[in-house]
């Protein structure tokens, strides 16, 4: 089962890329999302030019090779582009086991938990509050999920007082049997983090993400040490030493990678595993609509350590106009829970009339041409 072709369907946002082999199989897939038709030049120049000829079925030492060869350039581009080809595989995998990527690393689950994630902070804490009581009311979430700080706001609010106003808005209106999360986006430093981490455990927040620039470690460890409210982080992170570091030192108590970040499904089942080892839950970061989300509930319905829900945006056309009929069937949100397909592979057909208003490039296996 030799890879034959690698295609790439790209816009702006959003790249999809399909897998052929020469044994007539394949699978879709998507590099991450912004700036994806940059990333689509790299699928061609630094992935699948190291990927055709090789084995489809083999996708850790596809991933390895990729890496190997690519030393020098193991940025994030190199990671976006090479998720494209590593979804596609499972893809590939799935279909021909006749198994769901889920059934295939092991899970059974046909939906699972979500929490509602707002992507806005220009948004009023009442406007806030008020939709989140109106999608609670027509699809059932019991957890929701929304922005303080400013990001990388250097301890400066979005506007002076909205966190603390929109943590009291938000439990005031959802009232305590719901649970709140928060998402800060880089935007304290320690002590800052420390304090607001100190009132959102008296209004019973659950989830206090990357309350401090991502890459100054050391601070979050800072902020999880000095508080009880759960920590979380590691949206922005692909590279392995970065992750033993955040786990072997208890940075965070949950961990949150990005499967398109950090290059496929291959690689971020090494971070959960080593986050089981450790004790730490994963809950994936999947901030859209595309296939990211896709991707993360196969996943998170497998692994032993998932964490209680999967991330679910909230924003629909007006926000993410991009997101839009990219593949059918859509996600279907049932009493909070997001419904998990058993069909093979991602269980999904692409658009042809998204296919059609993109650009398209392929590269082949030149030996077999």
């Amino acid at each position: 089962m030799i890879i034959s072709s690698v295609e790439t369907f790209a816009t702006e946002y959003v790249s999809l890329v399909r897998v052929r082999t020469d044994d007539g199989d394949e699978g879709w897939g998507q590099v991450s999302p912004y700036h994806a038709d940059l990333t689509a030049e790299v699928v061609h120049r630094q992935v699948a030019s190291h990927v055709l000829g090789m084995d489809a079925d083999d996708i850790e030492a596809l991933n390895q090779v990729v890496l190997d060869r690519e030393h020098k350039f193991q940025g994030t581009y190199l990671y976006r582009a090479l998720c494209g080809v590593d979804s596609a595989l499972w893809d590939i995998r799935g279909k021909r086991a006749g198994k769901s990527v889920s059934q295939l690393l092991g899970g059974n689950r046909s939906e699972f938990p979500v929490y509602a994630s707002s992507m806005k902070r220009d948004i009023s804490p009442r406007q806030e509050a008020e939709r989140m009581l109106a999608l609670r009311d027509q699809y059932g979430y019991h957890s929701f999920k929304f922005r303080i700080a400013a990001e990388c706001g250097h301890d400066i609010d979005q506007w002076p007082g909205r966190t603390e106003e929109i943590v009291k808005t938000m439990r005031a209106t959802l009232g305590d049997d719901v649970t709140l999360l928060v998402d800060a986006n880089s935007g304290f430093t320690p002590k800052k983090a420390i304090e607001v981490g100190h009132m959102l455990t008296d209004f019973g927040v659950s989830h206090y993400e990357e309350p401090c620039p991502y890459w100054e470690l050391d601070w979050t460890r800072e902020v999880t040490r000095a508080l009880d409210i759960d920590v979380t982080g590691g949206e922005q992170d692909n590279n392995m030493i970065v992750w033993k570091q955040m786990i072997d030192s208890h940075a965070v108590d949950i961990v949150q990678p990005d499967i398109c970040y950090m290059g496929g499904i291959t690689r971020t089942l090494k971070v959960a595993e080593y986050a089981k080892q450790a004790g730490i839950p994963c809950t994936l970061h999947s901030a859209n609509l595309s296939m990211v989300t896709l991707f993360s509930l196969h996943f998170m319905a497998a692994i032993e350590n998932a964490g209680k829900y999967v991330e679910f945006s909230i924003e629909g056309s007006d926000y993410y106009p991009w997101q839009q009929h990219i593949f059918s069937p859509g996600f279907e949100i049932r009493d909070g829970n997001l419904l998990l397909s058993d069909k093979p592979g991602w269980g999904i057909e692409i658009e042809p009339e998204w296919i059609a208003l993109s650009d398209y490039r392929v590269s082949y296996n030149k030996a077999s041409s």
